[in-house]
């Protein structure tokens, strides 16, 4: 056994507490901190019992002798997809340290929300734990007792798998929490970036050829959205790789129910959210819905725009499909996760590794304040995001076997594992604590990252401006209020409607919004208004 010294994340700068304000921390979660601060003292490296964690506490390791999980097994529901076998993988070394064993069903993304909140309902109580998107989070809280349970008092035994949820990044905290206590365990932390192709945009020839079509300086990476649609269509028409076939300017991806529906919250957020407004889907005072306003409309309008940058086909695309071809070199820029330049440094399904740039999402130089009814000018409006589903486990109060479930969710949030996940493509998880971000936002190392063969480069730019994206005074919101899911749907198949050429903006909109008021109503307005003013801590 060797001593393991954590490391001091001291401070964040301004980015500080931005998305946990307001927050009250309970007595369980002040007592679980006290905790975790004194275990943070006395923590092992390694140890013979426990060869799939690292940092581990005595009391772990003395735990583990005993196969403490044997003949019990914990149930899952979990997403299929990439997330879904990030988790899996984890199951064989759990069982062998443990004696436990894990059974998961696995359930497309169209019926997940479904299949859960069925299993709760109906009283059949089949899982002991879901993964859930976190906008799936409201509706665990529709009833007078909670469908889920805190995990604060798992936190403070020190028999379990280690991890410090003090070390979140506080916008990914927020994700996992409601009403002041933590309910989730570390696995996602999505946020959405500009990716593009660095080697392309230093190209002397391009640079050139840019100049002169635009009469200002190929901009590497763009700031403007402007800069963005110029650079989109600039290489979107001719064969700019070589490889004697034309290329395209940007990737999209916009499948129904494939989560394609946050590039267009992605890229509209800056045109909405501003230091003066950070109320992107309803009104604060009425719960009247945002989404047909002035500024939604002109990021629509732009956002269409980017259509004809990528092949036409990209309107029914999935997520993978959308990343093969930018991980395939046929496209020069693409505004998505944190999977694809994971998924790059497979060089066996990737002929971009070394090769990529990345950046906060343009801005804008107007913004409308949806509340006041006004445009108003800025030098540059940018607006971060944590869009996605940020995808984790959450504990079901009905389970009978909580401990078990709950020892198996930590064992994948220990730093080990946590940092296997992040730097390892297959798995779907993007980097939600400080000991993953490069210093001074976090202590990771490029010598850790490079060891889980990852380019150098690809690491600092992917994971700098991830970090640049989340520092930004600027945020958009995250909607997790009871009923996110089908909020979200109503936009989703109105935006696809809209890129099938079926609807115009305005209208999509507009029914989109009709169909939020009847959300509203169902849940009932108040309610929501109550629960949608704390979101914000308010």
């Amino acid at each position: 056994m060797r001593n393991y010294q954590h490391p001091d994340f001291s401070g964040l700068g301004r980015r500080g507490f931005v998305g946990g304000a307001g927050a009250v921390l309970s007595v369980a979660t002040l007592a679980s901190r006290r905790a975790r601060a004194a275990a943070d003292t006395d923590l092992l490296e390694s140890t013979p019992e426990a060869p799939y964690e690292s940092p581990i506490t005595k009391e772990r390791a003395a735990f583990l002798k005993t196969k403490p999980y044997k003949g019990k097994t914990v149930n899952i529901l979990i997403l299929k997809g990439s997330v879904g076998a990030g988790l899996k993988y984890h199951i064989p070394h759990w069982e062998e340290e443990t004696g436990g064993k894990v059974s998961v069903a696995e359930v497309p993304i169209d019926i997940l929300y479904t299949q859960i909140f069925s299993d709760i309902t109906s009283g059949l109580h089949r899982n002991d734990a879901y993964m859930t998107a976190a906008w799936f989070y409201g509706d665990f809280f529709t009833t007078g007792t909670p469908s889920i349970v805190p995990i604060e008092p798992f936190l403070a035994d020190r028999k379990y798998p280690y991890w410090n949820p003090d070390n979140f990044m506080p916008a990914m905290r927020q994700l996992y929490t409601w009403g002041g206590k933590l309910y989730g365990v570390l696995f996602d932390a999505d946020a959405q970036t500009l990716y593009y192709r660095k080697d392309v945009f230093a190209n002397a020839d391009n640079k050139s050829k840019f100049k002169a079509k635009y009469n200002y300086d190929l901009p590497a990476p763009p700031t403007t959205m402007q800069q963005m649609h110029d650079l989109a269509d600039f290489f979107t028409g001719w064969d700019w790789n070589g490889d004697g076939s034309n290329d395209w300017g940007l990737a999209l991806h916009a499948k129904v129910n494939a989560q394609g529906f946050f590039h267009f919250l992605t890229l509209a957020a800056p045109y909405i959210c501003s230091p003066e407004n950070r109320h992107f889907y309803f009104h604060p005072d009425t719960m009247k819905p945002l989404i047909n306003s002035p500024g939604h409309l002109r990021a629509l309008e732009d956002y269409i725009k980017f259509l004809p940058n990528g092949p036409r086909e990209e309107i029914s695309w999935t997520l993978g499909q959308g990343w093969n071809l930018f991980l395939s070199g046929k496209t020069a820029m693409e505004a998505t996760w944190g999977d694809l330049p994971t998924l790059a440094q497979d060089t066996k399904n990737s002929v971009v590794q070394g090769k990529i740039g990345s950046a906060p999402v343009p801005g804008v130089p107007e913004a409308y304040n949806p509340i006041k009814g006004e445009w108003k000018k800025y030098p540059l409006n940018q607006a971060g995001n944590v869009n996605g589903g940020s995808w984790h486990c959450v504990i079901s109060r009905f389970s009978q076997n909580q401990e078990a479930t709950y020892d198996f969710l930590a064992f994948m949030a220990n730093r080990k594992n946590a940092f296997y996940n992040v730097t390892h493509g297959f798995t779907g998880v993007q980097p939600g604590m400080r000991d993953e971000y490069f210093p001074p936002a976090g202590t990771a190392t490029l010598a850790e990252w490079k060891a889980q063969g990852w380019n150098e480069d690809d690491a600092k730019a992917f994971m700098d401006a991830y970090y640049a994206n989340l520092a930004l005074p600027v945020q958009e919101p995250y909607l997790r209020i009871p009923g996110a899911a089908d909020y979200w749907h109503q936009l989703d198949t109105r935006l696809s409607a809209l890129l099938a050429g079926q609807t115009t903006p305005q209208k999509a909109l507009d029914d989109t919004a009709a169909a939020w008021e009847e959300i509203t109503n169902r849940y009932g307005r108040d309610q929501q208004k109550t629960l949608y003013l704390a979101s914000f801590g308010t």
